[in-house]
């Protein structure tokens, strides 16, 4: 079976270079939605059996765009285990403003998940989200066990880094390894062992997008 994971439309808060975390929630942009159109015309045909959202209004308003678009009558599953990083006292601080405050926390973040401590600024660790996202990714693989079966799972560009990289069996030190996740971007990890293992068969893929991105796109 295959995930179709995808980064939730582009917000006020990316555009702004803040934190949004598990709690913080800015709308999506105008242009967000006519990404999201491109999307689920880009998805068109493709015969998914369940779609699943992060509870976060961002995430489910993006799932719920691509379901429209493709004309399909699934409902969209609010799904907590989808939820974006609790990233504490960062939520709603601009990223320029953490990294002066909490430097070290930042910097873990980004660069050195093995070592990043969230406890200061009182957030969730990378293998907290991570056994979470294993959590959902293996039931799913249980409940959808054939090999054709597809669904599409909405989340967030912190989260998506973590569990993915935990599905593919990356070291902590090397989760983020492919870097950034861009918004609304697709990425597709398989399963054929019932989710004991997972292979990536796209990555961050926003070519039917037809633009060029810019850097705020990825934070």
């Amino acid at each position: 079976m295959q995930i179709y994971f995808v980064r939730h439309g582009k917000t006020e808060w990316n555009l702004a270079s803040k934190f949004q975390g598990g709690h913080g929630d800015s709308p999506l942009l105008p242009e967000s939605y006519e990404d999201i159109k491109k999307l689920g015309n880009y998805l068109k045909g493709t015969k998914f059996r369940g779609i699943y959202a992060s509870p976060l209004k961002r995430a489910f308003d993006t799932a719920q765009g691509v379901q429209q678009t493709m004309g399909i009558s699934l409902p969209v599953h609010v799904e907590e285990r989808l939820r974006e990083f609790n990233l504490g006292d960062l939520e709603g601080m601009k990223f320029a403003d953490a990294e002066k405050k909490y430097p070290k926390e930042i910097d873990d973040f980004w660069n050195h998940a093995d070592l990043y401590d969230p406890s200061k600024i009182h957030g969730e660790t990378y293998p907290e989200v991570i056994a979470r996202g294993k959590d959902f990714a293996q039931e799913m693989a249980k409940l959808y066990p054939n090999k054709n079966d597809k669904i599409l799972a909405v989340s967030h560009g912190g989260a998506l880094c973590a569990i993915m990289g935990g599905l593919l069996g990356y070291p902590l030190a090397e989760i983020r390894k492919h870097g950034g996740l861009s918004n609304t971007s697709l990425t597709i990890l398989e399963t054929d062992d019932e989710g004991k293992t997972f292979h990536k068969v796209v990555w961050n893929e926003t070519s039917y997008l037809g633009r060029k991105l810019g850097a705020t796109d990825s934070l």
